[in-house]
C-alpha cells in the first residue's frame, strides 16, 4: 500500500508512506468509516452516502444510504460492511465513474478509450469535470448537443470537429467564432470558408491581402463595384495598388480634386489632361520641391501561402480511436472524407463580373445563401441570382491525403527557457535572470528579510538584459531571444537546459573590495561607501559553485558591513562641527569597527588626536596604548602617540564626560550611533548582522539599506551546493 488515510470527524488527510501529505478533504457531515479498494483509491462512508477520494483529491458520491453503514473491507465492486446492529451487510458499487477517473488521472488512455467505447459515461457532471481537468478532446465524445461540442472542440484545438458543428449550426457567431480559431491555428481555407459564411467582406478582402492572393481580391473588387460598396471598392483598390481604379472610383462619387491629384502624382498624364478640362479654373496646386517623395505602392507578394505549415504527428490515441465510439463507426469515416474531400472552400472566380450592371443585389446574396453549395454544382462565376463564392477554389483542408493514419497537429508550446530556470533553482539571482522578478523578491525576503528593493533594481534589470541575447531573423520577423546559459560547451545535450549566465561574478566583488580599500586609505569616505555598498547590493544576487566559495561570500558581508558602519560614522562626525562631544564619540565608535590593521591605525589616530584637542587626556592616552600596539610601520605615527602617551600620564584627567567605556565591550547602533554594551538588549538585521538597539525594532536597516531590523529569514542562499 502506498497511502494511509487518516480520518477524523469531518475530514480525511491522505498521505504517503512517509507520512508526507498529498490532500486533504472536508466533509460536513460526519465521516463514519473508510477502506482502501484495489485500485487505490479511498472509499467512506458518512450517515448518508458512500463516497470515494482519488489520490489527487477530487471526490465524489458512489451510493446514498439509508442507515449508516461501517466498511470492513473491499473486493471488486461489492462492499462488506456492517450495520450498526452488527450485521453484515454486502454493498455492489457501480466503480465505473471513479475507476475512469483514475484512469485519467494515470495517464492510462488505452483504459480510458476502452472505458468510453464500453461504458454508459454520461451527464453534465462528467463532462464538467473532463473540461476542469484539461480533457475537452475526451468530453467531446460524451456530447450530443452541438452547440457544447463545438465550444469543446475550440477548446481542443480540434478544428475538424468544430467545422463539423458549425455546419449544423450554421449560425454567424459560430461562424465567426471558428474564423478566429482557424485564424489562430493558420488554417487559410477555413479562415476563408467562414468570412465567406459570414458575408465579411472587408476581412475577406484582408485576408486575401496578408496571404497573397491578389486574383481573388480584384474579384473581390469587383464584388464591391456590383454591391455599390465605394469605400470597400476603393479599399480593395488600395490593397492590389491599382492606381487608375482608384482615379475612377474617386472620379465617379464626384472628387474630381482628389482625382485629379492621384492621377498626377501618379503620372497617368492623359487622365490628368482630361480632369483639367473638366475642372477648369478649380485646378488644385501641387507643392513642389523638398524632400524626395516616393509613392505609396504595397509591395509584390514573394509568396502566396495557403495554410501554415505545422508539424506531422501521428494522431493521439482519443482522435485515432474514439470516432467510432462518439459519432458511429462507418458515419465518422464518412463524415470525415467530406470534409476532406469536399468541394466546400468557395473560391472567388467571378467569370462575368465585369458584365453586370452596377447594382445592389444584397437581396440576392440573402436569398440565394445554399444555392452554390451543391456537391454536383458545376456553374462557375457570379451572376445576379446567387453572389455566394463559387465551389471552384482550393478546397480548405486541414491534412493530407495519408489523414486516416496522421494528421497536422499544431503541436504543444514546449516550456520557456525561463521557466525551466525558475522550476529548478531557489535562487533569487536566477529568478531575477529569468525575468521572474516576483519570486526573486519573495526569495530574498523570505531567506534575508528583504523589504527594500529599490537599491536593487537596476541588479534585477542588469541579470535579465545578462541573461538573454538577440538574434535578428528576417526584416518580416521579429527579433529572436535566445537564453545564454552558464558553462554551456558543445558537448552538451541540446535537451538539457543549464542554469542562467549571469552578470555579476565574485571575482567582481574582490575587485569593488579592493578599490573601497584605496579609497579607504585615501580618505575619500564617500567614494568607498559608495564601493562597500554596492558590494552589500550586489552578493544578494550572486551565484557561487563551492561551499567555500559560500563561506567566502559570507565573510565577504561582514567586511562590507564593518566598513559601511564605520565611515557613516566618521562621515556624521565631520558633518558635527559644533558639538565636540559627540565627535569624540564618534571618533572613538569608529575604532571598534573591524577594519584593516592599517585603517584601524588611521582611526585609533584620528580618535587619538580629537580626544587631546579636547583636553580629555586620559581616552586619548588609551588610543595611544591601542595604537602603539599595533606596532605601525610609520614611524611618524609612533612617535605621535608615545608624545601624547607621556602627555597624558601627567595628568591623567578627561575634560568633558563621554558616552564611551573602553573597558566595557560593547557593540554601536547601526542607526544611532550610540553603544550597546554587552548584556543589553538588542536587534540584529537579518542580512548583514548589524546591531541596532530594540526602538529600531521594523525599521529598514540603515547599513545594507535592505532588510527589516529583527526580521526573520533563513539566511543567505546563493549557491547549488546549498540547495542539495
Amino acid at each position: 500500500m502506498e497511502s494511509v488515510a487518516l480520518l477524523s470527524k469531518h475530514s480525511i488527510v491522505i498521505a504517503d508512506k512517509k507520512l508526507a501529505h498529498r490532500c486533504t478533504l472536508h466533509e460536513t457531515i460526519r465521516v463514519k468509516s473508510g477502506a482502501w479498494d484495489d485500485n487505490g483509491v479511498f472509499i467512506y462512508t458518512t450517515l448518508t452516502h458512500i463516497k470515494y477520494c482519488l489520490p489527487n483529491g477530487d471526490s465524489g458520491i458512489i451510493k446514498t444510504l439509508d442507515v449508516p453503514v461501517y466498511i470492513t473491507k473491499i473486493y471488486g465492486s461489492t462492499i462488506f460492511c456492517l450495520e450498526r446492529d452488527g450485521k453484515n451487510r454486502p454493498i455492489i458499487i457501480d466503480s465505473t465513474e471513479y475507476v475512469f477517473k483514475l484512469c485519467l488521472l494515470r495517464k492510462r488512455y488505452d483504459q480510458v478509450m476502452s472505458m468510453i467505447k464500453n461504458s454508459e459515461l454520461c451527464g453534465q457532471a462528467m463532462i464538467a469535470y473532463l473540461q476542469q481537468k484539461g480533457f475537452p478532446q475526451v468530453a467531446l465524445y460524451f456530447v450530443k448537443d452541438e452547440r457544447t461540442r463545438f465550444n469543446l472542440a475550440l477548446e481542443s484545438g480540434n478544428i475538424e470537429k468544430a467545422l463539423e458543428s458549425a455546419k449544423k449550426i450554421d449560425e454567424k457567431d459560430h461562424w465567426y467564432r471558428l474564423g478566429v480559431e482557424a485564424l489562430r491555428q493558420g488554417n487559410a481555407g477555413i479562415v476563408e470558408y467562414a468570412y465567406q459564411k459570414t458575408k465579411n467582406f472587408e476581412r475577406l478582402s484582408f485576408h486575401y491581402l496578408i496571404t497573397g492572393n491578389l486574383d481573388k481580391l480584384s474579384k473581390m473588387m469587383k464584388i464591391a463595384e456590383v454591391k455599390n460598396d465605394v469605400m470597400g471598392q476603393f479599399h480593395d483598390a488600395l490593397y492590389l495598388g491599382d492606381v487608375r481604379e482608384r482615379v475612377k472610383i474617386l472620379e465617379n462619387v464626384g472628387h474630381l480634386p482628389l482625382a485629379y491629384i492621384t492621377a498626377s502624382v501618379h503620372g497617368l498624364h492623359d487622365v490628368t489632361e482630361r480632369l483639367a478640362g473638366e475642372l477648369g479654373e478649380n485646378i488644385p496646386s501641387l507643392p513642389k520641391g523638398g524632400k524626395k517623395a516616393s509613392l505609396l505602392i504595397p509591395p509584390n507578394p514573394v509568396l502566396r501561402a495557403g495554410d501554415w505549415p505545422l508539424l506531422m504527428v501521428s494522431k493521439g490515441i482519443f482522435e485515432g480511436g474514439l470516432d467510432d465510439a462518439g459519432r458511429g463507426g462507418g458515419a465518422a469515416e464518412e463524415d470525415y472524407d467530406e470534409v476532406a474531400d469536399a468541394d466546400w472552400g468557395e473560391g472567388l472566380d467571378i467569370g462575368d463580373v465585369d458584365s453586370l450592371p452596377n447594382g445592389d443585389i444584397r437581396t440576392v446574396l440573402d436569398g440565394e445563401e445554399d444555392g452554390a453549395h451543391e456537391e454536383n454544382d458545376e456553374e462557375g462565376g457570379w451572376d445576379l441570382e446567387d453572389l455566394e463564392l463559387p465551389p471552384d477554389s482550393e478546397t480548405p483542408k486541414t491534412a493530407n491525403s495519408n489523414a486516416r493514419s496522421s494528421v497536422f497537429v499544431a503541436p504543444t508550446p514546449g516550456m520557456p527557457v525561463s521557466q525551466i530556470w525558475v522550476q529548478r533553482s531557489s535562487l533569487a539571482a536566477e529568478h531575477a535572470a529569468a525575468g521572474n522578478f516576483d519570486t526573486a523578491m519573495r526569495l530574498l525576503s523570505r531567506q534575508l528579510g528583504i523589504k527594500n528593493f529599490t537599491p536593487l533594481k537596476s541588479q534585477f534589470t542588469d541579470l535579465h538584459m545578462g541573461s538573454q541575447t538577440y538574434l535578428r531573423a528576417f526584416t518580416s520577423a521579429p527579433v529572436l531571444s535566445i537564453a545564454v546559459e552558464r558553462g554551456w560547451s558543445e558537448q552538451a545535450s541540446p535537451n538539457v537546459r543549464g542554469p542562467p549566465a549571469l552578470v555579476f561574478d565574485f571575482s567582481h566583488l574582490d575587485e569593488k573590495l579592493k578599490a573601497g580599500y584605496k579609497a579607504t586609505t585615501s580618505g575619500k569616505f564617500s567614494e568607498a561607501l559608495r564601493h562597500f555598498s554596492t558590494i552589500l547590493h550586489t552578493i544578494p544576487l550572486i551565484v557561487v559553485e563551492t561551499r567555500r566559495e559560500v563561506d567566502e561570500v559570507k565573510e565577504l558581508i561582514l567586511v562590507a558591513k564593518e566598513y559601511v558602519l564605520g565611515l557613516q560614522i566618521e562621515l556624521k562626525r565631520r558633518e558635527l562641527k559644533d558639538n565636540p562631544i559627540r565627535q569624540q564619540e564618534l571618533a572613538a565608535y569608529f575604532t571598534h569597527c573591524n577594519l584593516q590593521l592599517p585603517h584601524t591605525r588611521l582611526a585609533l589616530l584620528n580618535a587619538m588626536t580629537v580626544c587631546y584637542k579636547a583636553q580629555n587626556l586620559s581616552t586619548a592616552a588609551n588610543f595611544a596604548r591601542r595604537l602603539l600596539e599595533t606596532n605601525p610601520s610609520n614611524e611618524s605615527q609612533s612617535k605621535t602617540a608615545r608624545q601624547v602617551l607621556q602627555a597624558a600620564e601627567k595628568n591623567m584627567k578627561d575634560a568633558t564626560q563621554l558616552n564611551y567605556d573602553f573597558r566595557n565591550p560593547f557593540v554601536v547602533c547601526g542607526a544611532t550611533y550610540v553603544p550597546i554594551y554587552r548584556g543589553q538588549k538588542d536587534v540584529i538585521c537579518p542580512y548583514c548582522s548589524t546591531h541596532f538597539v530594540p526602538a529600531q525594532q521594523g525599521q529598514i536597516c540603515t547599513v545594507c539599506d535592505l532588510s527589516v531590523v529583527g526580521s526573520d529569514a533563513s539566511g543567505l542562499l546563493c549557491s547549488p551546493s546549498q540547495v542539495r
